[in-house]
C-alpha cells in the first residue's frame, strides 16, 4: 500500500515538474506566434507523440495487446468528450489569450486556482472524501504558490486575469471528468485530446490570420507539447486512479515552484527568500498529505472496467483468455462485491459514500 502509494504520489509530481516547465517556455514562444497557434502546436505536438508511442508499443507486443485490449465504454464516452473540450479546447485558449496579456508572475499566481477548483468540484460535486489533515494540506501548497507568484503593488482584475481564472475552471472541470474514465489507457486518453484539440487550436489560429512559424519553432513547440501537455496528462491520469481528484490535483498545484525553478535556469540569478518560504510551505502541505490514513469499513459495489493491475485483495478473477502468469497486467475484469477495511484512498476502487 505504501510503496504504491508513494509511486502515485512521484507520478503526481513528476506531471506537475513537466506541466510547470511548460509555462515560462509557453511564455518565450508567445513572443513570435499567436496564442492560438500556440496551444494548437503543443496539444498536436502532444497527440502525435503519444499516438507514435502507442504504435510503437503495439509493435512491440502484439500477442499481450491483443489480449488485452480495450475500448471506451459508452457510459464514458461523454466524460471523455467532456473533458477533451474543458481542458483541451477551451482551458489552453483562455490560458494563451490571458498570456498575451498578462504579466508572467500574475499568470503564476492565478494559476495557483487549478488546484483549488479542482479540490472544491472533487469535494463537492462529486463527494470525493476530505477530512482536515487533507485539507490543511492543500490550504499549505496553495499558501506556497500565491508566495511564489505574488507581486506586492499589483492591484485590480484585468481581463487577461479573468481569461486565466476561466482556464483554470475549465482546467478543473477537466481533471474531474478525466477522473470518470481514468482507469482507462492513460495514453490513449492524453492522444485522443492532443489530436482533437490540436487541430481545433490550430484551425482558430489559422483562421483569425496567423500563419505557421519556421519549421524548428514548429518543432520546439510540439516537442514542449509532447512533455508539458502529453507525458503529463498521462501521468496525470495515472495518479488519479490511485490518488483521486482532489489529491492529485494538490500535488499537481507544485507546478508553479517547478516553473520557477527552470525560469532561474534559463535566467541565473539566486532565488529570493520568498522562493524558499513557499517550498518550504509546499513541502509542508505534501508532508501533510503523506501523512493522511483513511480507514473504516467499506462495501464494494459489482464493477467491471479494465486497468493495469495485481492480483490483490481487489483483484481475484479468473481469466478469459491464455494468462502467461505475467503481473502487472491489463485486461477487462469484474470486481464482485465485497465489504471489508483497510487503509485506502478515493482511487478507482473506492469512491463510495461516507
Amino acid at each position: 500500500m505504501n510503496s504504491r502509494i508513494g509511486a502515485a504520489v512521484l507520478t503526481a509530481l513528476s506531471a506537475a515538474a513537466l506541466f510547470g516547465a511548460a509555462t515560462p517556455l509557453a511564455k518565450a514562444l508567445l513572443g513570435s506566434m499567436s496564442p492560438f497557434m500556440v496551444a494548437g502546436l503543443f496539444y498536436l505536438g502532444s497527440g502525435v507523440g503519444l499516438g507514435v508511442g502507442i504504435i510503437a508499443r503495439r509493435f512491440r507486443r502484439p500477442a499481450a495487446q491483443a489480449a488485452t485490449s480495450h475500448h471506451f465504454r459508452k457510459a464514458e464516452v461523454p466524460w471523455l468528450a467532456g473533458a477533451i473540450v474543458a481542458g483541451g479546447v477551451a482551458g489552453p485558449a483562455l490560458l494563451m489569450l490571458g498570456l498575451s496579456s498578462t504579466p508572467a508572475a500574475t499568470t503564476s499566481l492565478l494559476l495557483n486556482l487549478e488546484g483549488v477548483l479542482t479540490a472544491v468540484i472533487a469535494w463537492v460535486v462529486f463527494r470525493e472524501n476530505v477530512d482536515l489533515q487533507v485539507f490543511l494540506g492543500m490550504v499549505a501548497i496553495v499558501a506556497g504558490g500565491v508566495m511564489l507568484s505574488w507581486t506586492p503593488g499589483e492591484t485590480g482584475v484585468s481581463a487577461g486575469a479573468l481569461l486565466i481564472v476561466g482556464a483554470c475552471l475549465c482546467w478543473a472541470v477537466d481533471n474531474n471528468l478525466t477522473r470518470k474514465v481514468s482507469a482507462n489507457d492513460a495514453m490513449v486518453i492524453a492522444c485522443l485530446k492532443g489530436l482533437i484539440a490540436g487541430p481545433v487550436n490550430l484551425a482558430i489560429a489559422i483562421a483569425t490570420g496567423a500563419s505557421l512559424p519556421s519549421a524548428i519553432t514548429v518543432g520546439a513547440a510540439m516537442l514542449t507539447g509532447l512533455a508539458g501537455y502529453g507525458v503529463s496528462l498521462v501521468l496525470f491520469v495515472v495518479a488519479l486512479r490511485h490518488l483521486g481528484t482532489a489529491r492529485t490535483g494538490a500535488y499537481f498545484s507544485v507546478a508553479p515552484l517547478f516553473g520557477v525553478a527552470i525560469s532561474l535556469l534559463i535566467w541565473p540569478e539566486l532565488p529570493s527568500t520568498t522562493f524558499w518560504i513557499a517550498g518550504a510551505l509546499m513541502a509542508l502541505g505534501i508532508w501533510l498529505h503523506l501523512r493522511e490514513r483513511h480507514e473504516h469499513e467499506h462495501t464494494h459495489e459489482r464493477m467491471e472496467h479494465s486497468h493495469r493491475h495485481r492480483h490483490d485483495e481487489h483483484h481475484q478473477h479468473e481469466h478469459d483468455f491464455p494468462y502467461p502468469g505475467d503481473e502487472p497486467h491489463t485486461h477487462p475484469h469484474v470486481h464482485l462485491p465485497i465489504t471489508h477495511s483497510h487503509a485506502h484512498f478515493p482511487d478507482i476502487h473506492h469512491r463510495h459514500q461516507h
